[in-house]
């Protein structure tokens, strides 16, 4: 570390230290600033240096739900949003979801695309009709929620939206454990120009993880943390 926190563009200091590990944290002189750092570690001896990664992995509790198990009145909630059909596409869930998260003053939202409500679907449809029946929806509905209060929990600075220093927390708190490589990129996808996002970007971009590691553990038969795909299997992955 410098003698002085000071906001200078080079910095270069000397130490002597006794053999050992050692964590080098770079920071930039505002707190939580997106900031670029080229460090250079020169050494008497040989000395390994490499970044602090963790595997990237996944828990995410999966509920099992029956219709027995529905709440009577969401039955019939469900029956006068789901029509004749008695099941919900992805523009009737893009209705639903924007009626519902218009309703919450607290966060900021600029309403649920139709790919996040087609994801969603994709994620939760067990019989591959590309819509949801009562016990789907009522998965979607459960994360909709856990979702929303994780959002608020770590929305420190009630700002209604999610900085990305917030989102590390909110991440692992839903389940997913992440590099420093994947979150720069979700926050490239999914964060705005302030490097903040709102709720249905947050919602959209968990949903996508879950994908991703779902169809992930369906290929890796052998549980060895590697998948071989052929030119079809990536092209149906590339599009789902």
């Amino acid at each position: 570390m410098s003698n002085t926190f000071i906001n200078l563009r080079e910095i270069c200091d000397r130490f002597k230290l006794p053999p050992g590990e050692y964590v080098i944290i770079p920071s930039t002189f505002e707190p939580h600033k997106k900031g670029s750092f080229l460090l250079r570690v020169f050494a008497e001896k040989h000395a390994a240096t490499s970044p602090m990664e963790e595997d990237i992995s996944v828990e995410v509790d999966e509920p099992d739900i029956t219709e027995g198990d529905v709440d009577p009145y969401f039955k019939r909630l469900f029956l006068q949003i789901a029509g004749s059909d008695s099941e919900v596409s992805a523009y009737e869930l893009q209705k639903i979801l924007n009626r519902v998260v218009t309703q919450r003053s607290h966060v900021k939202t600029d309403g649920f695309s139709l790919e996040t409500c087609r994801h969603i679907i994709s994620l939760l449809d067990m019989d591959g009709n590309a819509k949801l029946g009562l016990v789907e929806f009522h998965t979607v509905w459960t994360k909709i929620q856990k979702y929303l209060e994780i959002f608020k929990s770590h929305d420190s600075d009630n700002s209604g939206t999610m900085s990305t220093h917030e989102m590390r927390g909110a991440l692992t708190e839903a389940g997913f454990q992440l590099n420093s490589e994947v979150l720069q990129l979700i926050v490239s996808r999914y964060a705005n120009s302030e490097y903040s996002m709102d709720f249905d970007c947050f919602m959209g971009c968990l949903i996508r993880l879950e994908m991703l590691f779902k169809m992930f553990k369906t290929l890796d038969k052998h549980d060895s943390g590697k998948i071989e795909l052929d030119a079809l299997q990536w092209v149906c992955l590339g599009l789902n």
